[in-house]
């Protein structure tokens, strides 16, 4: 039986999916120590590479994009407020070149091969699953409450990933095209590795910051 699209996405990606969860961002996070600065300059870092992405799949004439791309999987609006709330109690992210670089990799990706955009998506989408989980470990270690500094992470949702997931591997039936996408998913992977690297420097000396 022939794998479908997301199959296909999840067993490539896999190796990359655990090595990300062995960072010291992704460890310190599970163990509550992770510095507040840290957990903002990842939504400042997603901030660029989400306004670049989301620009780019609105705007795209790709009929496959289209077809897959929907203004409910957007998440720069929820990133930006988190990052609002934060700015309020005086917390300022570092930028984040390898976050620019990711963002320069999108733009690109949109003048060549705007198929190829659906491989960063499929991360990106994925990637609030995650948070997801994550979400009880944010909000007790920055004593987080009514939501706020959490609407990124709070934002997974399994029945959308369904429709999405759907979406894709009706839009992405030929072998050749997969490949592509498959191969830009990994791409996206790397980045988010270089990203997290960043935010990961030095964290074994560090603790995590009261809100």
């Amino acid at each position: 039986m022939t794998d479908t699209t997301t199959q296909r996405l999840r067993k490539g990606t896999r190796a990359w999916h655990e090595a990300l969860e062995a960072t010291g961002f992704a460890t310190a996070m599970l163990a509550g120590t992770l510095p507040l600065d840290r957990y903002v300059g990842q939504l400042a870092a997603y901030r660029v590479v989400l306004r670049a992405l989301e620009t780019e799949l609105a705007h795209t004439a790709c009929p496959c994009v289209g077809s897959v791309w929907s203004p409910d999987l957007c998440k720069l609006p929820l990133v930006e407020r988190d990052l609002r709330h934060f700015a309020g109690l005086g917390a300022t992210p570092e930028p984040c070149p390898a976050a620019e670089r990711f963002a320069a990799e999108i733009r690109r990706t949109a003048a060549l091969e705007p198929r190829e955009l659906l491989g960063y998506l499929y991360v990106l989408e994925g990637s609030t699953l995650g948070a997801l989980f994550l979400l009880g470990y944010v909000t007790r270690a920055y004593r987080l409450t009514d939501g706020n500094g959490v609407s990124y992470y709070g934002s997974g949702d399994r029945a959308r990933w369904a429709a999405f997931a759907e979406r894709l591997d009706r839009a992405l039936g030929e072998g050749g095209v997969q490949d592509r996408v498959l191969a830009a998913a990994e791409r996206a992977y790397r980045h988010v590795a270089l990203i997290s690297a960043e935010l990961s420097a030095g964290l074994n000396s560090e603790a995590a910051e009261p809100v």
